[in-house]
């Protein structure tokens, strides 16, 4: 158990690091002169290291464990990384730190995710995945008002070393008391990255990937990024206020991963659970994009929604372990993450060149009504071609329809 709070610990770092840009925008465009375009860069590379490296960190999963992998990647990028934002006196080392910060954090929820497919049955994959990452998520909570306080009170770049520090403790803690399953035989088809390609072979998997890789995107890339020069541009929102609407989008998130949990063993489906939720995000989408000047109450509910409907990756998660052998659980879960945080990424980055596309004088909400409705329609094609995937009930629930 103290592995596993060490773990998630580190998780709530990961999750706040993500998302803290937001807060600071208006500390980095003032003090650095970063733009937009590079905000958006800055934001987008970490999710795009962090999804190249679940590659790697698969294979060091399956061959090395959780325990050394997990301490070391923090330790080393992680913890330098956020020494470097603190240090950074132009936007190109805003983009270096979060490189950093993405390549340290991108073993730590499939460390866990590990750990459970190898210790625990198949039916509790979903909510111990999705739990821990509702833990975790309080790393978002951290990045809103109380990122906005600290920063105001003793500067942003004292917070972000005092994090660094933070995070060097918690890969010691990792070191100390995490557990590493034991290792699976691997035949030499599989060893290496060869594993990923017998991965691929899994025509099961296929549908599932799309909605892997866009389910959670809108929600971070809002809640991460966007929120902050939405609400400053169309309503002239200072910190603290952007602060306060992105912490009821993160307890929102919270919450979502909470709810989805148990969801699959209750109904005794994965899938439908999960289409519902894609469904539920596209509906808050199309209402920000359709009415982006309503208020910041009825603003907040629509972020709030999509917050809530973007937990579910860890259900999707033991969806698609249900297909991949045991002997590739490290690479078969990392593979899922790939698509996850490479889909957020790629999206990151693309908005970016969306809103400086869709940006027009004079009217601040136009860029960001193209913006949502962007995210709603990658949902919506997602949300169709998963359509095309295969259910994989939970055991306990399919033995529960069964004696009905």
């Amino acid at each position: 158990m103290a592995g596993i709070a060490a773990l998630a610990a580190a998780y709530v770092l990961s999750q706040f690091y993500r998302t803290s840009l937001a807060v600071l925008t208006p500390a980095l465009t003032a003090e650095l002169g970063a733009t937009k375009a590079q905000l958006s860069a800055a934001s987008g590379v970490w999710f795009v290291v962090f999804a190249l490296m679940q590659f790697a960190v698969g294979v060091w999963l399956d061959r090395y464990g959780p325990k050394r992998t997990a301490s070391l990647m923090l330790a080393l990028c992680a913890g330098g990384g956020s020494v470097l934002l603190a240090l950074a006196v132009a936007p190109w080392m805003v983009i270096a730190a979060m490189a950093l910060i993405g390549m340290g954090c991108a073993p730590i929820l499939m460390a866990s995710v590990f750990i459970f497919a190898k210790t625990f049955s198949p039916a509790r994959l979903a909510v111990l995945t999705s739990w821990l990452m509702a833990v975790g998520m309080m790393g978002n909570v951290l990045g809103t008002s109380p990122l906005a306080a600290a920063a105001e009170a003793f500067g942003w770049r004292n917070v972000m070393l005092g994090i660094g520090a933070a995070t060097l403790l918690v890969a010691a803690a990792i070191r100390a008391f995490v557990r590493d399953p034991a290792v699976e035989h691997m035949s030499v088809g599989s060893a290496g990255l060869k594993g990923y390609l017998e991965l691929l072979r899994l025509r099961a998997l296929w549908p599932i990937f799309p909605l892997v890789a866009l389910c959670t995107a809108a929600a971070a890339g809002i809640r991460g990024l966007w929120a902050g020069p939405f609400l400053a541009d169309v309503y002239g929102a200072e910190a603290l206020l952007i602060g306060n609407v992105t912490l009821f989008m993160a307890f929102a998130m919270v919450a979502g991963a909470f709810v989805y949990g148990p969801l699959d063993t209750i109904f005794g489906t994965r899938k439908w659970i999960a289409f519902g939720g894609a469904v539920m995000s596209v509906v808050g989408l199309v209402w920000l994009a359709t009415f982006p000047q309503a208020g910041i109450t009825p603003t907040t509910v629509a972020m709030v929604v999509v917050g809530l409907a973007g937990g579910s990756y860890g259900l999707l998660i033991a969806h698609g372990r249900a297909f991949f052998p045991a002997h590739l659980t490290g690479r078969g879960v990392t593979l899922l993450n790939f698509f996850s945080i490479g889909g957020t990424g790629v999206t990151q980055l693309l908005a970016g060149a969306v809103v400086t596309a869709a940006t027009v004088p004079g009217e601040p909400a136009a860029a960001y009504q193209v913006l949502f409705a962007s995210y709603a329609i990658a949902m919506t094609s997602a949300a169709l071609v998963y359509l095309l995937s295969r259910d994989a009930r939970p055991e306990r629930a399919s033995v529960r329809l069964a004696e009905r």
